[in-house]
């Protein structure tokens, strides 16, 4: 076992949070190797100088600037996801299907974009689920590359996760048994070969279709499904394959939370675009068959100059004078957003968080600016009542400059009556870990290094390897991780939550209330999580979702057994 998956003994982490501030120009490779270097020498310490690159600016990653025409902010209408209905639906389990498939839409006034989409819209069409019933997507992919579906935050058996090999191929793609030669062209670069120059043995591939069942045995939640093919996840989340999923019971509904037209999924994201709309990435190929990565000025990962809402740019939504349920997910590659509630004299309003990336927290946390790390997501209310009517309220990014500090806006349109509450107590089944519970404890250092002669983003000082076991677990075994970074990396556990005990050895963050299954991992800070592994046995991920990153190395191979 690598040194950095090993066990080791707990013990305080003197590195401190971040401070905030303004997004910095993108870091180039030798920065980044430079800081992976002296990350290197932070493990080796001890970490006694974490504290230093926990200065660093708050943001990792280069942007892109459109050369399209960009329209100015608030005029665009938000557009609310289309919900998805089922094929088939019995007294215990819903069926859908979603065609994977190319299309066209106008995202920027007057142009057109293509993209890859779910269902022929961007974000792809939402599924409402109810807890405990299951649900089964069979996905048809009629793009011209395979593809993998991930749902993100599900607890979900193994077949089903979405492994970053068990392809969906197109119809006319390679067969990959043909030999290594086809194994190549099914997706499956020669740096994600094992020593043997073999693709991963234990891969499912099937040909244009694959159910994915979902048993939704799980606490209500907002999560989302996106590609996850591997080496090739950030291109292809970049060019539309994302959607939501809501999980939804009794309890929560009983709650007395704004509902209806009052509760608002809202996907943000950045892009950038060429003069003629279509969308701009520094893919270095851009048919994504066989060269995986980006163009060097975007390897720590790659930021738009527009910033979408539902696949809208800086949208503006009509409502009442009320309580409004935000369900917040940042579905951007690699940019971090710092987000506020501004109204037209410059007061913030209250952003009182009542659920998190696993759904509600046990009492509701207030914000005046709420982190969000790529994958996170918040749900948050925010009162419109003190709003004079015709007034905005806009949602900025204090992390953000130019164009990309404004998100959207709200423009309250009439007073309203408003019977929703926010219960002081919203979730009484939060799991009650403890630290001395843990069977044990583990480290793992995020950090660049290099790979197969270039850069890479590594876990424990490697590469992915699908055909590597990383850690094994024990069906119901609860641990603590220490996680380490040396840049901005938001670490993502699949089929499980956690919580987080510390940052730098200190409590956690208010925005970390909950149950998480991604933590923001700001610049030279490291974080202890706790969870139980009682899901399913097979194989899973961890990996950073940071989607360059991602691509390029920084993901592990979870066993649990």
């Amino acid at each position: 076992m690598p040194e950095d998956f090993a066990p080791s003994p707990s013990g305080p982490d003197p590195s401190g949070p971040s401070p905030s501030g303004p997004r910095p120009p993108g870091l180039t490779r030798r920065q980044i190797l430079g800081i992976g270097g002296a990350f290197g020498l932070l493990t080796t310490a001890g970490l006694a100088s974490a504290a230093a690159l926990a200065r660093r600016p708050a943001a990792t990653g280069a942007e892109l600037r459109s050369t399209a025409a960009l329209p100015p902010p608030f005029r665009t209408p938000l557009p609310l996801p289309a919900v998805l209905k089922p094929v088939a639906t019995d007294g215990t389990a819903d069926r859908y299907e979603i065609t994977q498939r190319e299309a066209s839409a106008e995202i920027l006034p007057g142009l057109r974009t293509r993209l890859w989409t779910y269902g022929g819209t961007f974000p792809g069409p939402t599924i409402e689920s109810r807890r405990g019933r299951p649900v089964t997507v069979t996905h048809r992919n009629e793009l011209p590359v395979p593809t993998v579906v991930h749902l993100h935050g599900g607890r979900t058996p193994a077949a089903s996760d979405g492994y970053p090999t068990d392809l969906v191929l197109p119809a006319a793609w390679p067969d990959p048994a043909a030999g290594p030669d086809a194994h190549a062209m099914a997706g499956m670069p020669a740096m994600a070969r094992d020593t043997q120059g073999m693709a991963d043995p234990r891969a499912v591939t099937s040909r244009l279709t694959r159910d994915y069942t979902f048993p939704n045995d799980q606490r209500p939640a907002l999560l989302w499904y996106h590609d996850h093919r591997m080496d090739f996840t950030a291109p292809a989340i970049w060019r539309g394959l994302a959607g939501l999923h809501i999980v939804r019971d009794d309890t929560e509904d009983s709650l007395g939370l704004p509902a209806g037209p009052r509760e608002l999924p809202l996907m943000i994201t950045d892009r950038a675009f060429t003069a003629d709309g279509s969308l701009h990435y520094p893919s270095l190929d851009p048919t994504l068959r066989e060269r995986p990565g980006v163009r060097e000025p975007y390897l720590a990962g790659v930021l738009g100059d527009v910033i979408l809402v539902n696949g809208a740019p800086w949208p503006v939504h009509e409502t009442d004078a009320a309580r409004h349920r935000l369900r917040l997910l940042n579905a951007s590659n690699a940019r971090h957003y710092a987000l506020e509630a501004v109204t037209d004299d410059g007061r913030r309003l209250d952003l009182v968080q009542i659920g998190s990336d696993q759904g509600l927290l046990a009492t509701p946390v207030t914000h005046r600016t709420l982190p969000m790390a790529p994958a996170e997501r918040h749900d948050v209310v925010i009162d419109f009542a003190p709003v004079p009517t015709g007034g905005l309220v806009r949602i900025v990014n204090r992390l953000g400059t130019g164009r990309t500090r404004d998100v959207m806006a709200f423009r309250v349109a009439r007073p309203a009556a408003d019977d929703s509450r926010i219960p002081p107590v919203l979730a009484t089944d939060l799991p009650d870990w403890r630290r001395q519970d843990a069977a044990r404890v583990r480290d793992f250092s995020f950090r660049a290094g290099r790979m197969n002669g270039g850069h890479g983003w590594l876990i424990g000082g490697k590469p992915f390897d699908p055909a590597r076991t990383d850690v094994t677990v024990g069906l119901g075994d609860t641990e603590v991780w220490r996680l380490v970074a040396d840049v901005h990396h938001p670490v993502h556990l699949h089929l499980t939550g956690f919580r987080v005990l510390t940052r730098g050895g200190r409590p956690p963050l208010p925005h970390d209330a909950g149950l998480k299954d991604t933590v923001s991992l700001r610049p030279g800070e490291s974080a202890e999580i706790i969870t139980r592994f009682d899901g399913y046995r097979g194989r899973y991920l961890f990996h950073c979702h940071n989607a360059e990153h991602e691509d390029m190395g920084m993901m592990a191979n979870l066993e649990v057994v």
